[in-house]
């Protein structure tokens, strides 16, 4: 194919696709907007849509933008669309024509769900537990707040988010870096570099080297270079890890795939996750009501567990069993729940990898073969018929009216859904109880600016036009202080 051919071709519509959405197409590169303001951009679509359904370019890719609770269960639960490759290459840009996406994928579900078998939760439990109380009297060493002595300040979208990588680390990487402070800040920094250098650029031209895609190769080959060193320092001394990395390597893994694995594990488990995990301590304490029922929630399973008067909640805490933990803190649970609902904006995508056209219910609409499917999480998350007064943090709704999930299929995708449930749910479940708990176990907890005045500005939401869940722009603060027993 000619460069000029490569640059400015691309594939008509078919005929039964939906129609096409021409509104902030650009020659060449297609919809950009789908990029920079996806909610709105999906909004419009939809509105001047008769069915509801809308094709689009991005680069010479056809999107089929899918909306509606009956085109929601074909997206959800058709064996002909990969989420594998739609994910590769609508997020990196990597083309999956030689087969090596859907095998790594299948590779890496295989190891995933063996590390996250429940003995391992059980061998790991002490060690998360114990992580987690030090990274929180770390936080009750730090020095006082500028405005009041009596308070300490710190940014959870920090703070919490490196106990949340601490914790991945320690369950789906190696322990070498989860014991080392140093180590553990420098991967971490690695990672971020790595995570925020998607580059739309490299969506559009596959071929092209996009300088952050080149940004994003450097910062992976830093990480792997450390799990390298781990696993040459392994071999020369014949020391071998009680952890996911030595499972890997057991299991006669190739290097590249080991290494693929542990950056692919961190991705996975370390966005979504630290950045809840945040957000819950943030809505924790913009809803007192909330906060004191989930206090209440925690100060019952330290009292039903603590065996001396001397032991401190944070004592008790480390002696409770995976079963404890799964089985006694459903509220915060559901704070997690409608912490996602709220906080993951963006669309999911699939690829039609059928090799024929994929039926859009009853619409006579079709996805073509080698087409990507779009579906917006907000039209579920934030319908009001769904889910009244929406942008309310509220998990009573959860208990209040729990026929609200079954009024249509795939009502909660915060943790996918149809063929494709999220495989560390159970992990993230766990390792949000132990967190909030000792959190609330510990602290009282203010909303406050930098300094350590108390604040009564609520925080800015979460933009919907977001392709996925980030950290806040703008910083959000809370002042802490040790928790009167």
């Amino acid at each position: 194919m000619s460069l000029r051919s490569r640059v400015f071709w691309r594939p008509a519509l078919p005929k039964n696709a939906p129609k096409w959405w021409k509104e902030g197409d650009w020659p060449v590169l297609g919809a950009l907007r789908f990029y920079s303001q996806r909610a709105d951009f999906y909004r419009e679509a939809i509105n001047h849509s008769p069915s509801g359904n809308f094709s689009f370019y991005v680069g010479k890719e056809q999107l089929v933008g899918l909306s509606g609770p009956e085109v929601r269960k074909v997206f959800y639960d058709s064996r002909g669309l990969s989420l594998n490759e739609g994910f590769a290459e609508l997020a990196t840009g990597q083309p999956t024509t030689d087969g090596t996406t859907d095998s790594f994928g299948a590779f890496f579900s295989k190891h995933i769900i063996a590390m996250l078998k429940r003995e391992n939760f059980v061998r790991n439990i002490d060690l998360m537990a114990g992580d987690t109380r030090k990274a929180c009297e770390a936080l009750a060493a730090a020095p006082p707040s500028k405005a009041d002595p009596s308070w300490k300040v710190t940014n959870p979208f920090d703070s919490v988010y490196q106990i949340v990588y601490q914790l991945t680390m320690r369950t789906v990487g190696a322990n070498d870096v989860a014991d080392d402070p140093k180590l553990l800040r420098k991967t971490l920094s690695m990672f971020e570099e790595f995570e925020k250098r998607d580059s739309t650029l490299k969506v559009v031209f596959p071929w092209l080297p996009a300088p952050n895609h080149l940004l994003r190769v450097y910062n992976g080959a830093r990480l792997a270079m450390v799990f390298q060193k781990i696993i040459d320092q392994r071999k020369k001394t014949g020391r071998k890890g009680n952890d996911a990395l030595q499972y890997l390597i057991d299991q006669g893994a190739g290097i590249r795939d080991v290494i693929a694995f542990q950056i692919g594990a961190l991705f996975a488990g370390q966005v979504n996750s630290g950045i809840n995990a945040a957000w819950v301590q943030v809505h924790l304490v913009r809803n007192p009501e909330w906060l004191a029922r989930v206090r209440d929630e925690v100060d019952a399973a330290v009292a039903r567990h603590r065996h001396e008067e001397s032991q401190a909640p944070a004592d008790v805490l480390g002696t409770l069993t995976v079963d404890d933990w799964e089985s006694e803190f459903p509220l915060i649970d559901l704070c997690l729940r409608e912490s996602i609902r709220m906080t993951l904006p963006g669309t999911a995508f699939r690829k039609n990898a059928s090799g024929r056209n994929i039926p859009v219910g009853s619409t006579g609409e079709v996805i073509p073969p080698g087409a990507f499917a779009a579906y917006w999480l907000d039209e579920v998350h934030m319908d009001e018929s769904l889910y009244p007064d929406p942008l309310r943090f509220n998990p009573g709704r959860y208990f209040e009216n729990p026929a609200e999930d079954q009024k249509t299929h795939h009502v909660f995708l915060g943790w996918g859904s149809g063929r494709h449930p999220c495989l560390g749910m159970k992990f993230a479940k766990l390792e949000m109880a132990i967190i909030t708990a000792y959190f609330v176990a510990m602290f009282d907890v203010e909303l406050s600016d930098k300094d350590g005045n108390l604040s009564t500005k609520a925080p800015r939401p979460v933009s919907r036009n977001q392709k996925q869940a980030e950290k806040p722009k703008e910083p959000i603060y809370l002042r802490y202080k040790p928790r009167a027993q």
